[in-house]
């Protein structure tokens, strides 16, 4: 024992944080404190770790005060968090002999945009003689062994994915955070030189160079980052679940979405691994256990937990995908082909099209970092296969640089799906969601719109989303003069509605005999339909069943007045 101790007192380890921005359930680094009698936890700006290669004001933001949270979390257990700014290769190539380091310890990034960063690392340090220790805790499962159990390729549809995790068991349990009593924490820099001393704290956006995107982010503060806050948000999303789900409801934050109130939502935190997915997989389990029936266990499970295992689904089809973000060489995207108008993608950037329902959302985004799930697939649908025909890669840019929880494979993930580039079979796409009609159905008192919108906030209720149709005379007393306060519509959207369909059709047409067998979300085979435990859901819930039903060319028409 006394030889194991020595051993142990001997070995100098190194946790590099990247995205798993936690002390709980963080195995790698509990492995570490395992092995080593003294660790240093380690950050390094490098332009790109954390995403912050394509990252506005709010991701840039809530990324400082997760290090910030995190670094008042070590040096509660006597520790801190080092800092430091370069290419991790040097960083670690000159760290190695100062500190006499044994061991290098990170959370896995498996999509393929950090895969060369951690190859180039990973061989540095054993070139150099350190054990390197990667752990998966960032997913529910390991992608690689999804793919492996599933014969050696991804699965390419939702439900063989289920039946591939089926076979999997559930996902590891957590570990507890390292027992810090164990292990010397540093945090003496007298070995660092005067340059790595001077940036060795968390900079604020000040020192990074970080501005404003658009006037009022910095006041406009929506999302608080970092583990302690998360821990609390966690807890409170459990406890609204749970109190769901004895009433035998499920996802209430999606049926009836509070556009306005302050989002329940846990995904910035898991995007940034503040949070623990597979904690809270279990505890959201463990819920469904002591609530639910036998029976109703074998139904509804992932009825809320599918938007974890959709995670799971596009982080898996990304690993082995180097082109996965691309239109050409990817091949899971189909070569649809898109039209170039800087014009129009600009117009849908800026939240200026001329539909108010779509500019609030796209100013909501840039403003707070956040849109509710419904209206980024409302935006989505918009700008590409809905109306203006353009390509989803821009689209899936912008909202990864300014969503909080933008995560990369999930992200694009999405934009294929919602464009029909990707995952839906045979392009078997509902008719597009009406940038009028759906947004009166989600913002039905016109609160939303009236918040990010209020040029034409004293429009009467019946002309908010289609300012264009409101006479003369009404839009001066509204000071809402479409043309001079607002612009008109960017597009005749009943026209490139229907022009969209038949181009749809068109280019199905021409490629039908070459399509993958892509996943069909809006369009469950009844197996798929009961194996993610949304078969009973969605045959019985009026909200869905409203929400889901096609609109309509005529049905604006119909619309009748709520003043």
């Amino acid at each position: 024992s006394e030889v194991v101790d020595r051993q142990r007192e001997d070995c100098v380890a190194i946790h590099w944080f990247r995205h798993g921005l936690r002390l709980h359930d963080c195995p790698a680094m509990v492995e570490a404190v395992e092995r080593a009698g003294t660790l240093y936890p380690v950050f390094i700006f490098d332009g790109r770790v954390a995403g912050t290669w394509n990252s506005g004001y709010n991701r840039w933001r809530f990324l400082l005060e997760c290090l910030e949270d995190l670094d008042q979390r070590l040096r509660k257990s006597g520790g801190r968090l080092w800092i430091f700014h370069g290419d991790p290769r040097e960083i670690f190539a000159r760290l190695v002999p100062l500190w006499g380091v044994t061991h290098v310890s990170f959370e896995l990034d498996l999509e393929p945009i950090w895969q060369e960063r951690d190859c180039a690392v990973t061989s540095l340090l054993n070139d150099m003689g350190v054990e390197v220790i990667g752990r998966i805790s960032y997913t529910l499962w390991d992608p690689r062994e999804i793919i492996k159990a599933n014969g050696g390729s991804p699965p390419l549809t939702f439900g063989l994915f289920m039946l591939t995790t089926s076979t999997m068991g559930e996902p590891a349990k957590p570990v507890d955070e390292p027992d810090w009593s164990s292990v010397i924490l540093p945090i003496d820099e007298a070995k660092l030189g005067e340059e790595w001393r001077n940036r060795n704290h968390v900079p604020n956006l000040d020192e990074l160079g970080v501005a404003e995107d658009v006037p009022g982010q910095k006041d406009n503060y929506v999302w608080e980052g970092g583990e302690t806050r998360a821990l609390v948000k966690k807890a409170s999303r459990l406890e609204n679940e749970r109190k769901a789900v004895a009433k035998g409801q499920f996802q209430t934050n999606i049926l009836r979405p509070d556009l306005v109130g302050a989002s329940r939502s846990l995904s910035p935190y898991f995007r940034f691994g503040c949070l623990s997915v597979r904690a809270f997989y279990h505890e959201i389990m463990d819920i469904f256990r002591k609530e639910l029936t036998d029976d109703t266990m074998m139904n509804r499970p992932t009825a809320v937990t599918a938007q974890l295992i959709w995670r799971e689904y596009f982080y898996t089809m990304s690993i082995n995908n180097p082109y996965f973000a691309e239109i050409d060489d990817n091949p899971v995207c189909l070569p649809i082909p898109w039209n170039e108008n800087e014009d129009l993608l600009k117009a849908w950037k800026d939240g200026k099209t001329g539909f108010p329902w779509i500019d609030a959302l796209q100013r909501q985004l840039v403003l707070e970092g956040w849109t509710h799930h419904v209206g980024r697939h409302a935006a989505a649908c918009f700008l590409t296969r809905g109306h203006l025909w353009q390509s989803w890669v821009p689209g899936a840019l912008h909202f990864i640089k300014h969503q909080i929880d933008g995560d990369w494979a999930v992200g694009i993930g999405n934009w294929m799906w919602v464009s029909s580039s990707a995952f839906e079979k045979a392009l078997d796409c509902a008719k597009c969601m009406c940038p009028i009609n759906f947004g009166r159905r989600m913002d039905q008192d016109g609160a939303f719109i009236k918040k990010y919108v209020p040029e034409v906030r004293n429009l009467p209720l019946r002309y908010l989303f289609s300012p264009w149709k409101a006479p003369e005379n009404v839009q001066k007393e509204a000071n809402c003069v479409v043309g001079k306060d607002y612009p008109f519509p960017i597009v005749d959207y009943k026209f490139v509605s229907k022009r969209n369909m038949q181009w749809m059709e068109d280019f199905k047409t021409q490629v039908v005999e070459r399509m993958a067998d892509h996943v069909r979300p809006t369009t469950y085979s009844e197996e798929e339909l009961r194996l993610c435990g949304l078969a009973t859901h969605s045959s019985t819930c009026k909200a869905c069943q409203d929400r889901s039903r096609p609109i309509e060319d005529d049905e604006e028409e119909n619309y009748q007045d709520m003043d």
